[in-house]
């Protein structure tokens, strides 16, 4: 391996892992919050980059009709909730359940954009509003379970929408055109202008989570309920709508992550497993608490990625996962246990 080779390489592993990084940052927003391992993640990537591939090709994407039946299914909870006296936040239902539903419809059937933006503007509305319906469907009602009780859950509806996704978008893989066909040379290091459209559009998303995080009354009443759910609703924070709120974002982030890595790579109907688990291996790299460390683990996954694809690529995949063995194992040897009181 020259120097060329270890800068090219390097470079794969910054874009790979800015990917990995939206998604481990939008699995510790989902677990700090809701205390929800989400690892359906990835199919929110999936969607997002096959859903944009549909509208390219003329065709109305099947997530039109997901979104609709998770929308009337979740009236129709809300309704029996209300009818049996639990108080409903109908402001917000309407917004997850009817406007945004309608708007992506009526962009998609009426209008049918035709420009690279307006496609992916249609694919954010869509995509978005899954995470809080979702919420509401499978975790809201389990608010008080255990961990590994939502763990199982989050497996289940993994199983579920991996089908889901075979049913709307077949097993075909597709791509979209980049949003940038610039190219350029760095000291001889070819690099494409979609690879700064990722590094860019990262950047940005973190900035706006950090400035969101520290400044608006909403991220600082989502992070008073990770900090303490109990405590933020005696204080009036309504911590139902918190899980709507961070649910939204990581369908937000996971379809911009989608629709950033369409150009770059095949998608299939299964490709966001792999992906929202290599963000998750970052994510627990950086202990699955700090969001500057769950970025800093998403670089190191990048990067052992594109390094190992040169050395062993038949075995990449197992040494990227194996990363995790010895993080938890000093993990486990630089952390207290404290015996719960009988």
């Amino acid at each position: 391996m020259d120097l060329q080779i270890a800068l090219l390489l390097g470079q794969d592993g910054i874009v790979n892992g800015a990917i990995y990084g939206l998604m481990a940052l939008a699995l510790v927003l989902v677990f700090f919050v809701t205390r929800v391992i989400f690892i359906p993640q990835g199919e929110f990537v999936a969607f997002g980059a096959l859903t944009m591939a549909m509208m390219q090709g003329g065709r109305i994407p099947g997530t039109l009709w997901l979104l609709v039946g998770l929308a009337a299914v979740v009236l129709v909870v809300e309704a029996v909730r209300y009818q049996r006296g639990n108080p409903v936040n109908w402001p917000a239902t309407v917004v997850w359940c009817l406007v945004l539903p309608a708007i992506a419809a009526a962009l998609i059937l009426g209008l049918r954009p035709t420009s690279l933006g307006m496609q992916a503007l249609t694919t954010l509305i869509l995509i978005t509003p899954m995470g809080p319906l979702l919420y509401r469907l499978a975790y809201r009602p389990l608010a008080d379970a255990t961990v590994l009780m939502l763990l199982i859950v989050s497996v289940a509806l993994h199983g579920v929408l991996v089908g889901l996704g075979l049913l709307f978008f077949g097993a075909e893989g597709q791509r979209t055109p980049p949003f940038s066909e610039a190219r350029f040379d760095l000291g001889g290091i070819p690099l494409s202008g979609q690879s700064l459209v990722v590094l860019g559009v990262t950047l940005a998303l973190v900035m706006l989570l950090f400035l969101f995080f520290g400044r608006s009354m909403v991220g600082k009443a989502l992070r008073a309920t990770a900090l303490n759910r109990v405590g933020a609703r005696l204080m009036g924070i309504p911590t139902e709508l918190s899980g709507d709120v961070s649910f939204a974002l990581a369908a937000l982030i996971g379809a911009v992550s989608g629709l950033l890595i369409a150009p770059l790579t095949t998608v299939y109907y299964d490709t966001g497993f792999l992906i929202g688990l290599k963000g998750f291996v970052a994510a627990i790299v950086g202990g699955l608490g700090s969001y500057p460390m769950a970025l800093l683990g998403a670089l190191i996954v990048g990067q052992l990625e594109a390094f190992a694809s040169f050395w062993a690529s038949a075995y990449k995949e197992v040494l990227v996962f194996t990363l995790i063995v010895p993080v938890l194992w000093w993990r486990s040897l630089n952390s207290r246990h404290v015996e719960d009181e009988e």
